[in-house]
């Protein structure tokens, strides 16, 4: 099944289920263009055989980065460099889409102090944050603009498709959330005003790159906080996506404050191993949705084995299989993985033994990979955690001063 066509709502169709999700590559160039290391990994990412490769996240607004690396798509000077990535990207005949997003409170204090937000609710994590601006309406509408802007580029660079990021805290999950959204007008409030935005922007974007071009969402099942974004209220927005005829919905969770790779419930703790019944994080919660909605599905975090993820697809919880770690860890096991030669995938995880540096130290040592991977360096394992733990800050910080000088 793993292997079988997928035909979109929109017509296009992928070669097969497999998806390679999105990872920040964090390796733009001083005016946040792509390089030759983008090409570099996306041509090695098609060489898998996946029916789909998601990028990273793709700014709207050079202000508000996730990473000082992230390439930002808001010059049509840098049309030519998109396309010689996109091309890279769909060698063998694979679909490669752009994942856009704005990173609101999320954005470090090495690209703003002031970020905008909803509100000006902060984000406390390890001091890297600044206490946000709540948006105004002009900065919304300008925010709307910048979304179809990077969508437009997107297809006239040759990607094959788009995924707004409404996920994982950033812009658009941050209007979601009740914990970060505590507006009065028309953008808060009810649940219909606080995906007002999001909306807006899938039918705006919709308008500017036709009804034959791919448009998914990656939309949280909850935030995994009390008081935060529900799963009821995530299954609001999903029907309202439905009604507005996206191709696919990727289902994830979590934000910078609750991570959700980790099985949690909705409470954010972390349940007992007699609970965790199954593989894929998000697999219970794809049950409520598929109640409610035909959409073409997709779950990302914690796929590993070849069976299951057939199983799934063949019992129609899902329609495509979404992997992260697992195109780092096992990119070269992946053709085979696809024919059912290799059944099973490493699931590395690297521990500090401290409670507090856990999450820096694996985001880190994925981040050193796909580093080494963009400048033709093979997979290395053997990486001190505490090492790990501290690079993200450490390269972010001399990636943002690069780019001021």
């Amino acid at each position: 099944m793993i292997s079988t066509e997928l035909k979109l709502p929109c017509g296009a169709i992928l070669k097969n289920r497999l998806v390679k999700a999105a990872m920040t590559e964090r390796i733009s160039n001083r005016k946040y263009e792509p390089v030759k290391g983008h090409e570099r990994l996306y041509e090695h990412w098609s060489n898998t055989g996946a029916g789909l490769l998601i990028t990273g996240n793709v700014v709207i607004d050079r202000k508000h980065l996730e990473s000082a690396g992230n390439v930002c798509f808001d010059d049509e000077g840098m049309l030519p460099k998109l396309k010689s990535w996109a091309e890279a990207g769909k060698k063998n005949g694979n679909h490669i889409w752009v994942q856009i997003s704005h990173s609101g409170r999320q954005t470090n204090r090495f690209a703003t102090t002031r970020p905008l937000a909803p509100s000006e609710i902060q984000l406390n994590k390890m001091g890297l944050f600044g206490k946000p601006k709540a948006m105004t309406e002009e900065d919304i509408q300008e925010v709307i603009k910048g979304f179809v802007k990077a969508a437009r580029l997107a297809k006239e660079a040759g990607f094959t498709g788009l995924q707004i990021h409404s996920a994982h805290g950033y812009l658009l999950s941050q209007f979601l959330s009740p914990l970060t959204n505590i507006r009065t007008d028309k953008w808060g409030g009810s649940i219909e005003n606080r995906s007002r935005l999001l909306l807006t922007i899938v039918r705006e974007v919709r308008k500017e790159v036709g009804a034959d071009f791919p448009i998914a969402v990656k939309l949280n099942s909850a935030d995994f906080q009390r008081g935060g974004f529900t799963e009821e209220e995530s299954l609001d927005v999903v029907k309202m996506l439905d009604a507005a005829k996206i191709d696919v919905l990727e289902i994830s969770g979590g934000t910078y404050e609750k991570l959700a790779f980790f099985l949690m419930n909705e409470e954010g703790v972390v349940l007992k191993e007699s609970t965790k019944r199954r593989e894929a994080y998000f697999i219970d919660f794809a049950k409520k949705v598929r109640a409610i909605s035909t959409l073409p599905l997709m779950i990302t975090g914690g796929f590993r084995s070849y069976d299951f993820c057939n199983e799934v697809l063949e019992n129609g919880e899902v329609d495509l299989i979404g992997m992260g770690r697992p195109f780092i860890t096992n990119r070269e096991d992946i053709p085979k993985f696809l024919k059912g030669e290799i059944t099973n995938l490493k699931n590395l995880v690297l521990r500090t033994g401290i409670k507090q540096f856990e999450d820096s130290a694996e985001g880190g040592f994925y981040a050193r990979q796909l580093i080494r991977f963009s400048k033709g360096k093979q997979l290395k394992v053997n990486m001190s955690p505490l090492w790990c733990s501290m690079f993200l800050v450490i390269y972010e910080f001399k990636k943002a001063m690069a780019k001021k000088i």
